[in-house]
C-alpha cells in the first residue's frame, strides 16, 4: 500500500475554482441536440427499490430498447443496472441488444454483511447474467484506515467478477472530505476497479460535482502512472439535462476526448432519460 504514500493532497479552494472555470459559459457544453443524444448513450438505466418487482424490471428493459431510434439518431442506453436477483431476468430481455446488464452487489447500498456472503453475491449474480457488478466499498472499514482491508475486499470481489466488469462505488457521501475520496479512488483502481463510481444514491449527499473532479483527478494520476483507463461514472440525484451536462463538462475538460463514450463513461439515472428525451423531441 506505499502507493497511498504518494497521492498528492487535495486543495478544497483549487477545485472549487477549477469547477467555476468549467462551468463558465463559454466553456461550458451547450444544450444542444447531439450532445443530448450522447448523454443517452452514457446512461446505467436504473430502478433499485424496494418495491421493485418483474414486471417493472421488464417494463424498465422495454424502455431502454424501445429509446433506440436510428431515424431520429437517439442512441441506446448503455445498461440496466438492477438488485443481483433481476439477474437472469434482464440479461434475457436484453440478451438480442448491446445493452448490458449491470447489477449492484456486496450487500448494496450499506455492505454491511460477510465477506463470504458478498462474494456468493457477486458469483451468482454472473452466473445469472449479469456483464456489468457495481459493489460498494465497506466505508466503515475505510474510515477506521484500514485501507489493506479495503483494498483485498476489491481485488477478491474482482476475482469474483470473472469476465465480468467491476464497477466500485465510493459513496463519497460518507467519506469524511476529498482528500480521502481521492486515497478511495486510488484504493479501488489499484485493486482492479474498472470504473470507479460516486455514489449509490441511497443516501444524500449523493454525487457532488467536486468529488467527481477529485476522481477523475485520480484517474488521470493513475493512468499517467500505469497507462490503464480507468472509467468514472457518477449516480444519485442526476435527474435533469443541465446536471448530466456538468458531469460531462468535467469528463470533457479533465479527462478529454478519450473518455467520453460509454466504456469509460456512465451516468447512473433513473428518471434522466425522460427529461433527455423531451429535450431532443421538442
Amino acid at each position: 500500500m506505499n502507493f497511498i504514500n504518494n497521492i498528492k493532497p487535495v486543495d478544497q479552494q483549487g477545485i472549487n475554482k477549477r469547477l467555476v472555470s468549467i462551468f463558465e459559459t463559454d466553456n461550458f457544453p451547450k444544450n444542444n441536440q447531439s450532445l443530448l443524444k450522447e448523454i443517452v448513450s452514457f446512461i446505467d438505466l436504473t430502478t433499485l427499490n424496494g418495491d421493485d418487482t418483474q414486471e417493472k424490471v421488464v417494463a424498465l428493459c422495454n424502455k431502454a430498447i424501445e429509446t433506440e431510434d436510428l431515424e431520429q439518431g437517439i442512441p441506446k442506453v448503455a445498461a440496466i443496472c438492477v438488485y443481483p436477483n433481476f439477474s437472469k431476468l434482464v440479461s434475457e430481455k436484453l440478451k438480442k441488444t448491446n445493452i448490458k446488464t449491470a447489477v449492484v452487489a456486496t450487500g448494496f447500498p450499506s455492505g454491511q454483511t460477510f465477506r463470504e456472503v458478498k462474494l456468493l453475491e457477486v458469483k451468482k449474480a454472473v452466473e445469472e447474467g449479469a456483464e456489468e457488478i457495481d459493489m460498494v466499498i465497506s466505508r466503515g472499514v475505510f474510515l477506521e484506515k484500514n485501507y489493506q482491508e479495503v483494498f483485498n475486499e476489491i481485488k477478491e470481489v474482482k476475482k469474483a467478477c470473472g469476465e465480468a466488469h467491476l464497477k466500485v462505488i465510493l459513496e463519497t457521501g460518507e467519506l469524511e472530505n476529498l482528500n480521502q475520496v481521492k486515497i478511495a479512488s486510488h484504493i479501488a483502481m489499484e485493486a482492479g476497479a474498472d470504473f470507479i463510481k460516486t455514489s449509490t444514491g441511497k443516501i444524500k449527499p449523493a454525487a457532488t460535482t467536486d468529488a467527481f473532479l477529485v476522481m477523475t483527478d485520480a484517474i488521470k494520476e493513475f493512468y499517467k502512472r500505469t497507462g490503464k483507463k480507468i472509467g468514472i461514472k457518477p449516480a444519485g440525484g442526476i435527474s435533469d439535462t443541465e446536471t448530466a451536462l456538468k458531469y460531462y463538462a468535467i469528463v470533457k475538460e479533465n479527462l478529454g476526448q478519450g473518455w467520453l463514450n460509454n466504456k469509460l463513461f456512465r451516468i447512473g439515472a433513473s428518471s434522466l432519460l425522460n427529461k433527455l428525451l423531451q429535450s431532443i423531441k421538442k
